[in-house]
């Protein structure tokens, strides 16, 4: 006898379609996508205290509800142009290893569902500073979306 969860049945097992789902967010006008799974919240402009002597990449830290998260800065980390537009960046916050990290970015869209079978691997023309921390991409419409590793974009220098 076949059940809803039985893969013979042709449906998904729990999770498989949160296990596609992508947070988009923009940096430097660059579509980008990280995995819902690990995404603990999304804020918008907070107050970061600069850590002395951190990696350039750490923005600082800030505060959420009494948990210090470490603020990671994407341009910086994907060797971009600082934010120049007087704008406060947006924060997706993720957790990887049990610990929280806010990742900066400059805009935070809607969570896609994406389908596997139609992620392509980088392309040569994608930055190598990009490619160490791409999972891949897809394409929606006329734009690039870029499939970020968060794990490996928190692989932070001391």
């Amino acid at each position: 006898m076949q059940t809803a969860s039985s893969p013979l049945s042709g449906a998904r097992p729990p999770g498989a379609e949160a296990a596609g789902m992508m947070l988009t967010l923009t940096v430097a006008e660059q579509l980008c996508g990280v995995p819902v799974l690990s995404v603990r919240d999304v804020l918008g402009v907070q107050v970061i205290t600069r850590i002395p002597l951190a990696p350039r990449e750490v923005a600082g830290s800030l505060n959420l509800r009494g948990r210090i998260v470490t603020a990671v800065d994407l341009r910086s980390r994907l060797g971009l142009p600082a934010r120049d537009d007087g704008k406060g960046a947006m924060s997706v916050v993720v957790e990887v290893g049990g610990e929280l990290y806010s990742l900066l970015a400059d805009q935070v869209g809607e969570v896609l569902t994406l389908n596997a079978e139609e992620r392509a691997p980088n392309p040569p023309t994608l930055d190598a500073a990009w490619c160490g921390f791409s999972l891949g991409v897809h394409r929606l419409g006329d734009q690039l979306l870029v499939l970020l590793d968060v794990e490996r974009l928190l692989e932070l220098s001391a």
